[in-house]
């Protein structure tokens, strides 16, 4: 494939069992316990899903992170963006992974961090007891410069490793929620200079963002780039906080009726999720393959309803055309995401479509390459 295009999947490095969410929701518990116990809420939902080539995978395994990584190779993907949990204080969480993979020095595919820097809360994995006031499982902090530095020294393996992913010639490092960063022009400069120190070219810093108006923040500006995901401007609610009250009657008024209340055509979706926003230069689009959180939501779940690897593929030519003219090195695509089962936000096989996700972005691809 000689396509310009990079195309960078977002990489849940869940999918094995950790002392805290045995801790929380019970021995053995990971993202299939979830997605195994989905529900329909409404004719022709497309629930439960069940992975096809991979099966429930375990993450420890060495082979299976092999086998993504091959059909990754295979859709056109250019590297994994391994999401990172770094709540301060030397604390991580689901680091074992992309520990193993710097490690054991394979699978050969390029990958980079993105810091998923926010709290996690109970109300994100269970679907089923949401409560107005959601308690608190691990608080995201910020406790100051040694923290800065502590989290640097401690990725320093994976930022030294040959495969991580550079645009620019830089490092890319992405971050979640960049908005929450105390002092991110202290953390930005203090982080080149380590880098500078420790033989390293520096970092492309990306914001990820799923509002437009965020683009032009002053906090924003002091990033490199900008990924930006239009998520829930499918519903008309960029910018918006989604309120777990709002949730939890959404949630309730759907269940007597039977269906989902936050339901849309993915056809509908992919149209308002483009943007003439996603042509400037430091702004990177977000491709979504589908969504459907039920499997933590219940029924006030955000769904896409009817997404299939055809429009998938439409959404991808879109996107593509909006990036046509963008120098080759700004040619850049994130992909929400490569594994999210438990949000029906992925790309691998399952006993539906097999690999039509994969084909339909590798063909995508290689027409735009033509």
């Amino acid at each position: 494939m000689s396509s310009k295009v990079k195309v960078i999947a977002f990489y849940l490095p869940q999918f094995h069992p950790i002392p805290e969410n045995d801790e929380w929701w019970g021995k053995g518990f990971t993202e299939w316990t979830s997605v195994g116990r989905a529900k329909k809420y409404y004719r022709g939902h497309y629930q439960p899903r069940v992975p096809a080539d991979l099966g429930y995978y375990d993450l420890r395994l060495p082979q299976v992170r092999q086998q993504q990584a091959d059909l990754a190779k295979e859709a056109g993907i250019s590297a994994f963006c391994y999401w990172h949990y770094w709540f301060g204080n030397g604390k991580q969480l689901l680091e074992n992974p992309l520990q193993e993979v710097v490690k054991l020095g394979e699978p050969d595919f390029p990958f980079c961090l993105g810091w998923a820097n926010h709290t996690w809360l109970n109300k994100s994995w269970n679907r089923e007891k949401q409560t107005v006031i959601p308690k608190p499982l691990i608080l995201q902090e910020y406790p100051g410069k040694k923290d800065v530095d502590c989290h640097f020294y401690t990725m320093l393996p994976m930022f030294r490793d040959q495969r991580y992913f550079r645009i620019h010639g830089k490092l890319l490092f992405l971050i979640y929620a960049p908005l929450d960063i105390p002092n991110f022009k202290y953390f930005k400069m203090r982080w080149n200079e380590l880098a500078s120190q420790n033989d390293l070219p520096g970092f492309y810093f990306i914001a990820n963002s799923e509002d437009i108006s965020n683009i032009k923040n002053p906090i924003i500006r002091e990033f490199e780039a900008v990924s930006l995901c239009r998520l829930y401007s499918a519903w008309n609610i960029e910018g918006k906080k989604v309120n777990n009250i709002v949730i939890r009657i959404t949630r309730n008024i759907s269940r007597i009726l039977g269906y989902s209340l936050n339901k849309i055509s993915y056809k509908k979706a992919i149209e308002k999720i483009d943007t003439p926003y996603y042509e400037e230069d430091r702004v990177y689009p977000n491709i979504i393959p589908g969504w459907d959180n039920s499997p933590r939501r219940g029924p006030g779940a955000f769904i896409f309803h009817k997404a299939t690897p055809a429009l998938f593929k439409k959404h991808v030519k879109m996107i593509l055309n909006r990036i046509k003219d963008k120098p080759d090195e700004d040619k850049v695509i994130f992909l929400k995401s490569w594994n999210e089962w438990a949000e029906g936000n992925y790309m691998e096989p399952d006993l539906k479509w097999g690999k039509g996700y994969i084909r339909a972005l590798r063909e995508a691809l290689e027409e735009d390459a033509k």
